[in-house]
């Protein structure tokens, strides 16, 4: 099991810096870690050239943690990609623990782990609609993300098989890359804290954008009209996307924002038709 670590920045060198130390200092060592500058002007791509040349250093204008990420994963030299956003860290024994459950359960495609989260220096408790878990997930991902980039590590094949991370979409592009992987495949779960996640820092994507659900709904849309998931977890879509578009909607009438209204109005009837006759009483707004 050869693991490329894949870290995407954009002007967050001093959490980077603590990001690349928590791959540096594991216990069991990457076989290769991959930092993707997305167009930073705090002087990463220096930093890391002076001082850290083992890192495979990628360059390129901003364009989004997607396209970072992508760009990682292309240049990647293994078979196995762990993915590390720069604001979180690693524990020490995550790589170790990874491969002994490889070892025991070779035939895995994506490993995740639970988390702690930190809030503006606070330890928090993760609320219940985010308990990892694993197996056939697939369900409980369509409210919203329940597996952590920074938790994961998963074959690049799995990947490559779905797409990638959505170019197009500025933030939830984990929630649609698990969906179209969870649709087909079964996920391991280590019920073990292996990241710790650090939140309330300004540029965090979800302070960044309003109305994340958009993204989700997005997602949703995209994922139903591909017409490859089964009939129970079209339904579920179809359902999950209806509740969704009813709350953005509600929220767009109330705040008089039309091109919200204008994109997602015209969501609703086409989708339904992607649901059996006898199901569409159940999924209408």
């Amino acid at each position: 099991m050869r693991i490329s670590a894949i870290i995407p920045s954009y002007n967050r060198l001093e959490s980077l810096k603590r990001a690349i130390n928590s791959v540096l200092n594991q216990d069991c060592a990457v076989d290769e870690l991959i930092v993707v500058d997305d167009g930073s002007t705090d002087n990463t791509a220096t930093y890391i050239q002076q001082n850290l040349p083992q890192i495979k250093l990628i360059q390129q204008t901003n364009q989004g943690v997607s396209a970072a990420r992508n760009a990682g994963i292309k240049r990647a030299s293994c078979d196995w990609i762990a993915l590390l956003d720069s604001d979180d860290s690693w524990h020490y024994n995550k790589i170790s623990t990874i491969k002994e459950h490889h070892v025991k359960q070779p035939d895995i495609e994506l490993i995740h782990s639970d988390e702690i989260w930190i809030r503006n220096h606070v330890r928090v408790n993760a609320m219940n609609k985010h308990q990892k878990t694993g197996g056939h997930v697939f369900l409980r991902c369509l409210p919203l993300c329940v597996i952590s980039p920074s938790a994961v590590v998963l074959k690049r094949s799995l990947i490559e098989s779905v797409g990638y991370f959505d170019e197009s979409l500025p933030a939830c592009e984990d929630y649609d890359l698990w969906l179209k992987i969870c649709c087909h495949h079964s996920v391991h779960y280590i019920d073990l804290p292996l990241i710790t996640k650090y939140g309330g820092h300004e540029d965090q994507l979800s302070t960044q954008h309003w109305g994340m659900d958009r993204f989700r709904i997005r997602a949703l849309s995209r994922l139903i009209q591909r017409d490859q998931l089964s009939d129970t977890y079209r339904l579920a879509a179809n359902e999950m996307l209806q509740k969704k578009l009813k709350v953005l909607l509600k929220g767009a009438k109330k705040h008089n924002n039309q091109s919200v209204l204008d994109e997602f109005s015209v969501m609703i009837s086409p989708l339904i038709d992607q649901v059996p006759n006898n199901q569409r009483a159940k999924t209408t707004c």
